[in-house]
C-alpha cells in the first residue's frame, strides 16, 4: 500500500539527518529562446517577456539549488532542452554538469535523467523543475528527509501534476502509462507506486506559474528577492574575492554591469554564473542598466572593492521595514591599519546618520518601485550617488543598517589619505556649488591643483 504522510517543513534536527550517501538533484529547464518556451504566457506577456520569466525562474531555482549545497553534499545536473551546453554554462555558469534532456516525452526525459543519476552512483536522487518559484532549499531538505524514512517523495503541484520527484532506487516504471499535462498525473502516479507497493511521502502543495492567472506567484517571490547590482570596469583582480564573497549568500540575484572592460572582468564574472550585462561606461548607466534588469523586488548597489556584513539580505529588509525609511545604508569600515582611516570612518558615521547622506562605498539599498518612481541615478560622470540620496530624502528617511561594508583603501593609498580626503570634500563643495560635473570628475580621476582650481573658476 501506499504510505502517503504530508511532510511538515524540516527542523534543523531533521536537517540534520540529510546528507547520508551521494545525493543528487536534478533540474528540468529549457534554454530561454523566445517563442519556445513558457508558451501559455505569451498572450499576457509576449513571447520575449514569456522567455523572460523562464530565465529568471530557472535563475532562482538555481539560487535555491546553491543554497542546498551550502546545507549539505549534493551534486547538481541541469537537463535542458534548446540551447546547447556552452550557452547553458555562458548562462548559468561552470558550477553545475549540463546534459540534453533525452528524447521522448516527459515520462522517457524523467527516466532517462533518473537512470543516468543511479547509474553515476546516486543513492538518493530529486527531480525538480523551474515552473514552482516557491520551491526552495528547505523543501529540498525536506524531500531528502522524506526519503530516509519513504521509498518516494511527491511534491504537488495545485494543478494535478508536481514540481518534484525523488527516489533512492531507480523505478523506472513510475513515469510509464501516465498522462502527462492533464490534472490526474499526481494521481496516476500514486497508483503506480501502490501497485509498485512503494512508500510515499508528500510535500506541501505549492502552484507552478504556467498560466498568466498563476503570476502572482512569481511576483510575490520577486518582492521578497534583493537583487545586487556592481558596476565594474576592469575589475579582474579584485572579483574573485568578491564573488567568493557573495557565493556565501546564494539567495540574491547578482547582476553584473561592465562598461566595457579589457581584462578578465567578463570571463571571471561568467566562470561564477554571474549574469553580466553591457553598458557603456559610467557608474550611473551602469546602474540604471543593472537595475532595469534586476528580478528581485529590493536593490542594492555595490562597489566591485567593497565587502558587505554577513545576513546583509535581513539587515537591508529591516532597515527598510522601519516607519518612513525609503532607502538604506550600511556603515563604512575602511581595510587599512591606522588612526587616519578610522577618523574618516568617524567622519562618515556622523555625516551618513546626522545629515542622513550616505555614499555609494556604503552599499545603497532601496525598493525596486522607489527606484523607478525617482528615475533611478542622475546621469552625472560623478556625484550620481549624493544626487540619488537628496532626491530620496524628499520622500522619507534614509538609514544605516547596523552594521559595516569594508571598503579597500586603495584609492586613498594611492593618492595619500589626507589628499584624497581633502579631493573628496572639494567635490562635495563642487557639487553644493553647481560646478560643472564634467570637470569635478575630470578633477577626481586626474587630481591636480590645475584641475581643482578649473572647477571652481567664477566663470564656470
Amino acid at each position: 500500500m501506499v504510505d502517503s504522510v504530508r511532510l511538515p517543513h524540516p527542523t534543523p534536527a531533521a536537517a540534520s539527518l540529510v546528507g547520508r550517501g551521494a545525493d543528487h538533484v536534478i533540474v528540468f529547464t529549457r534554454y530561454p529562446e523566445p517563442g519556445r518556451t513558457k508558451t501559455r504566457l505569451i498572450p499576457a506577456l509576449g513571447a520575449a517577456g514569456a522567455a523572460e520569466v523562464q530565465r529568471r525562474m530557472t535563475e532562482q531555482m538555481m539560487r535555491q539549488v546553491a543554497r542546498l549545497q551550502q546545507l549539505q553534499a549534493v551534486q547538481v545536473t541541469v537537463q535542458f532542452a534548446g540551447g546547447d551546453r556552452p550557452s547553458m554554462q555562458a548562462w548559468l555558469g561552470d558550477r553545475w554538469d549540463y546534459y540534453p534532456q533525452a528524447d521522448g516525452d516527459l515520462g522517457d526525459r524523467l527516466t532517462a535523467a533518473m537512470e543516468q543519476a543511479f547509474a553515476a552512483g546516486a543513492k538518493r536522487v530529486l527531480m525538480v523543475g523551474i515552473d514552482c518559484p516557491t520551491l526552495d532549499a528547505t523543501l529540498l531538505l525536506a524531500a531528502f528527509e522524506s526519503l530516509n524514512h519513504q521509498d518516494v517523495v511527491i511534491g504537488p503541484a495545485e494543478d494535478g501534476g508536481y514540481y518534484l520527484i525523488g527516489m533512492h532506487h531507480p523505478l523506472p516504471a513510475l513515469f510509464q502509462g501516465i498522462t502527462w499535462s492533464t490534472a490526474v498525473v499526481r494521481q496516476q502516479t500514486e497508483a503506480i507506486a501502490q501497485h509498485l507497493r512503494q512508500s510515499v511521502g508528500l510535500l506541501p502543495p505549492q502552484t507552478d506559474v504556467d498560466l498568466p492567472e498563476n503570476l502572482g506567484v512569481w511576483d510575490a517571490v520577486r518582492q521578497n528577492l534583493l537583487s545586487v547590482i556592481i558596476p565594474v570596469l576592469n575589475e579582474a583582480e579584485t572579483l574573485p574575492a568578491l564573488l567568493d564573497h557573495l557565493r556565501q549568500t546564494p539567495t540574491v540575484e547578482v547582476l553584473l554591469v561592465d562598461g566595457g572592460s579589457h581584462d578578465a572582468t567578463v570571463a571571471i564574472a561568467q566562470s561564477y554564473g554571474v549574469s553580466v550585462l553591457h553598458s557603456a561606461p559610467g557608474r550611473a548607466l551602469q546602474m540604471n542598466q543593472g537595475a532595469a534588469a534586476a528580478t528581485g523586488g529590493r536593490l542594492l548597489f555595490l562597489h566591485a572593492d567593497t565587502r558587505l556584513p554577513p545576513n546583509f539580505p535581513a539587515l537591508a529588509e529591516q532597515t527598510l521595514a522601519q516607519p518612513g525609511v525609503v532607502a538604506g545604508a550600511f556603515e563604512l569600515a575602511i581595510a587599512a591599519a591606522g588612526w587616519g582611516y578610522r577618523w574618516v570612518e568617524w567622519g562618515v558615521k556622523w555625516r551618513s546618520r546626522l545629515y542622513q547622506l550616505p555614499y555609494g562605498d556604503q552599499a545603497l539599498f532601496l525598493s525596486a518601485e522607489t527606484f523607478r518612481a525617482i528615475g533611478g541615478f542622475s546621469d552625472l560622470p560623478i556625484m550620481e550617488d549624493l544626487a540619488l540620496v537628496r532626491t530620496l530624502k524628499q520622500r522619507g528617511k534614509v538609514a544605516i543598517a547596523p552594521a559595516a561594508v569594508c571598503t579597500s583603501a586603495r584609492r586613498w593609498q594611492t593618492l595619500g589619505l589626507w589628499q584624497t580626503t581633502l579631493l573628496n570634500q572639494a567635490m562635495l563643495l563642487g557639487y553644493a556649488l553647481g560646478r560643472s560635473p564634467q570637470k569635478m570628475a575630470h578633477s577626481y580621476r586626474q587630481p591636480s591643483l590645475a584641475s581643482l582650481l578649473a572647477v571652481f573658476r567664477p566663470s564656470d
